[in-house]
């Protein structure tokens, strides 16, 4: 039998059905605080014991690692491996595994939502007549902007095929530039001054460059288009964001709708309190569909490391 700690705040909560077959299997689950992201002192507390990880987008410290003793596989709910350690666990051995693209169509689908949100101000709006008002102000149509797209991988070409469904032209950023497949001819690859130059609405859906800094930093904020919308379901470190706040300040960003921030959840009186920033609550995978479709394939690569209590008793 293995223990099994289960991190992720969609999972603890309520822990879900898909759970079930590495209870089947014989193992025993450990979960952190219900529905709390575990800081370094909680998660310090749990690993030293554990065979395997079901892990979410916690940060995980070198010195969790180094404390994990028994760790023999970390399984992640999602895509990122941003906030795991890769160098202490391909030192300690500890295999990593990740649920690939599992909650793509959640994020584009936010993203989506959140590009639609601010081309038509529906914030203002809702609050307005929620507050006995009838705020009407003139909205943008996506029909004929050009939209850029950082990251065509499986959630960013979700985000490009609705954008050009809606008729907008598509220009896009990936080192890669992978085969497009029914897109082709649709998107047009450019370099990432150029997409931060032409569009008019951006939308980021690529991991941390390798050394870590924001990709829109102070230079590129001051280079893009004027009135633009900048969206982020990705990761909040691809965004400079005292420059975006000082870009908003100055009506130079028309709106800037992010699902991730730097401090989560984000300080009061910052970036999140600006009113021309939708902020959600890091709820991009946060879908039944998405969560169903990860924790399954999180749950199948444990298994796949730990068998089952039969399996390891023939051992």
């Amino acid at each position: 039998m293995a223990r099994i700690l289960i991190t992720p705040r969609s999972l603890t909560s309520e822990p879900p059905k898909e759970l079930d077959p590495l209870r089947v299997a014989g193992h025993e689950l450990v979960f952190c605080t219900a529905g709390k992201m575990p800081d370094e002192a909680e998660l310090l507390a749990l690993v030293p014991d554990i065979d395997g990880w079901l892990a979410g987008v916690e940060p995980v410290s070198n010195a969790v690692i180094a404390a994990a003793e028994r760790l023999r596989v970390i399984s992640r709910n999602g895509s990122g491996a941003d906030n795991i350690p890769m160098e202490k666990i391909d030192e300690r051995g500890i295999v990593l595994e990740r649920a690939m693209a599992a909650n793509a169509t959640g994020v584009a689908e936010l993203a989506i939502a959140l590009a639609l949100a601010a081309c038509r101000k529906l914030p203002e709006v809702a609050t307005g007549v929620r507050e006995g008002g009838w705020p009407r102000p003139k909205g943008r149509e996506i029909e004929g902007m050009t939209v850029g797209v950082v990251g065509v991988g499986a959630i960013g070409r979700k985000f490009a095929r609705v954008m050009a469904e809606l008729g907008a032209n598509i220009v896009a950023v990936d080192p890669a530039q992978p085969d497009l497949g029914s897109l082709a001819g649709k998107v047009e690859y450019v370099g990432f001054d150029e997409l931060v130059r032409r569009a008019e609405i951006i939308s980021f859906h690529c991991p941390m460059p390798a050394d870590n800094r924001p990709l829109l930093d102070v230079g590129r904020i001051e280079r893009l288009r004027p009135s633009v919308i900048v969206i982020n379901t990705a990761r909040a470190g691809l965004i400079d964001e005292a420059a975006m706040l000082d870009a908003l300040g100055q009506e130079r960003v028309a709106a800037y709708a992010t699902d991730v921030f730097n401090t989560e959840p984000p300080p009061p009186g910052g970036l999140a309190a600006h009113p021309r920033v939708i902020a959600t609550s890091h709820i991009g995978g946060l879908t039944d569909e998405s969560i169903s479709r990860a924790t399954r394939i999180a749950v199948e690569n444990l298994l796949r490391h730990l068998g089952t209590e039969k399996q390891n008793a023939a051992k």
